[in-house]
C-alpha cells in the first residue's frame, strides 16, 4: 500500500506494532499536527532519530531510520495551555522514499510503502517462560503506574517479541532493527537469547 503526505513524529525511541506511546506535546508544528488527525482519525508516522533532536533547533541536521510505524491517537487531554498529552497506538510499519520538509518544520513523508504486517504465529514451547516472564513484567509494569494495563496476547510469537523488544535495556540501533525484522520468530528468537545470556529467565 502506498502512502504519500504522510506527516512524520521523529523521536530518539522506537514504536513497535501494537505497543502504545505517551507524548508530551508542545510545539506548535505537533499541536497542529495532532488536531489534524484527531479531525480527520488519520494517522501519522513514527520514526527513530539517526541524527538531531526531537524538540527543533535552527541549523541542525536530521536524519531519520527509513522505517517506522504508523500511530493512531487513542487519547488527548491539555493539563497546562500549550501543552498536550497524547497516548497512541502502533500499527503498521511503514518505509519512506522522499521526505519533504514543511515551512514549520514538520516533516512529511511525500511517498512511503506500507510493509505487510507480522504473520501470526503461535508461540514455540522453547518461548513460554518468555512469554510467562513478560506476563509478570507487564502487571508490574501496570501495577506501577496506577493502570490495569491492556489485553495480552502471550500465544502470539510477533506480540510477545515485541513488547521484550520495549522493555529491554538495548541501543536504539538494535532496537530499530529487530522492529525491522520481517520474521517474528527471528525476532523472538534473539529476544530469548538475549534473555537467557543476561539470566533473566528460568526454564
Amino acid at each position: 500500500m502506498t502512502l504519500t503526505d504522510l506527516p512524520l513524529f521523529p523521536l530518539q525511541s522506537v514504536l513497535f506494532p501494537l505497543g502504545r506511546l505517551s507524548l508530551r506535546i508542545f510545539e506548535t508544528r505537533y499541536l497542529d499536527l495532532m488536531s489534524r488527525c484527531l479531525v480527520a482519525d488519520r494517522p501519522f508516522g513514527v520514526v527513530c532519530l539517526q541524527q538531531g533532536s526531537e524538540v527543533r533547533q535552527a541549523g541542525q541536521t536530521v536524519r531519520f531510520e527509513p522505517v517506522g510505524v504508523l500511530a493512531r491517537l487513542l487519547s488527548a487531554d491539555s493539563d497546562q495551555p500549550g501543552v498536550l498529552k497524547a497516548v497512541c497506538l502502533g500499527g503498521a510499519r511503514f518505509r519512506w522514499t522522499t521526505l519533504s520538509e514543511q515551512a514549520n518544520g514538520l516533516w512529511v513523508a511525500t511517498q512511503a510503502e506500507q510493509l505487510p504486517d507480522d504473520p501470526h504465529l503461535p508461540l514455540a514451547a522453547a518461548h513460554q517462560p518468555a512469554a510467562q516472564a513478560l506476563a509478570r513484567a507487564l502487571t508490574l509494569l501496570a501495577a506501577r503506574e496506577g493502570h490495569s494495563g491492556g489485553p495480552m496476547h502471550l500465544d502470539d510469537t510477533a506480540w510477545v517479541a515485541n513488547r521484550w523488544c520495549e522493555l529491554l535495556p538495548i541501543p536504539l540501533a538494535a532496537r530499530q532493527k529487530l522492529m525491522e525484522l520481517t520474521d517474528p520468530a527471528a525476532r523472538m528468537d534473539l529476544v530469548d537469547r538475549f534473555l537467557r545470556d543476561k539470566q533473566l529467565l528460568q526454564g
